[in-house]
């Protein structure tokens, strides 16, 4: 990947362009996968290569993702990875506009859609996973009463984590060691409530 550090997304074009259902399952089965070509996305999403190369080639207008180095010998595979560690959108970026702001809500509900439907397949094929992955999963909820600053705080203590838990994963994979090892999904949401 080209850069390390999220990418912030700031503007309508491109917060239309990944708010694209098929679009975000791409980026997150290329993001998964660190580098794939059209046909091996397609494969995974269930959908025509030349569909598939098509949101491709719109993610990458918007940087979204980028070329890499070809991993085997046919040139005529073109493979991607994306450009960034990841992609954010954050309320101060996108609040002065109706326009962003309508986007940003249509993103937010594509991606949580999508977190909602790979929980649900989790919970679907649950005892098709071992015991030790399934005592391994967590599902909790918590509900304490926080100022803003505390949630801010709050989440950006959880994401360092992560980001810990992630690099050290990958630098591993980098390594060779690999027994035992599944994607695995960890959803965060924090968010004030009425009622």
């Amino acid at each position: 990947m080209t850069s390390q550090e999220n990418r912030r997304i700031t503007d309508l074009g491109t917060l239309k362009a990944v708010s694209h259902p098929l679009r975000m399952r791409l980026y997150r089965a290329l993001f998964v996968a660190r580098t794939a070509t059209a046909s091996q996305l397609a494969e995974q999403v269930d959908e025509a290569v030349s569909l598939v190369s098509y949101h491709l080639r719109k993610l990458a207008d918007h940087g979204l993702i980028e070329e890499a180095e070809p991993q085997s010998a046919d040139g005529r595979e073109r493979w991607w990875q994306p450009s960034s560690y990841g992609v954010s959108v954050r309320d101060e970026d996108v609040r002065d506009s109706p326009e962003l702001v309508a986007a940003s809500d249509a993103f937010g509900r594509v991606v949580n859609e999508q977190r909602a439907a790979l929980h649900r397949r989790f919970l679907d094929e649950r005892l098709t996973w071992s015991e030790e992955w399934r005592s391994a999963s967590v599902s909790s909820e918590w509900l304490p009463r926080l100022t803003a600053a505390e949630l801010a705080a709050l989440g950006e203590e959880l994401e360092a984590v992560l980001h810990k838990y992630d690099q050290k994963a990958r630098a591993a994979e980098a390594a060779g060691d690999i027994e035992g090892r599944e994607k695995v999904a960890v959803h965060l949401y924090g968010f004030p409530y009425r009622g």
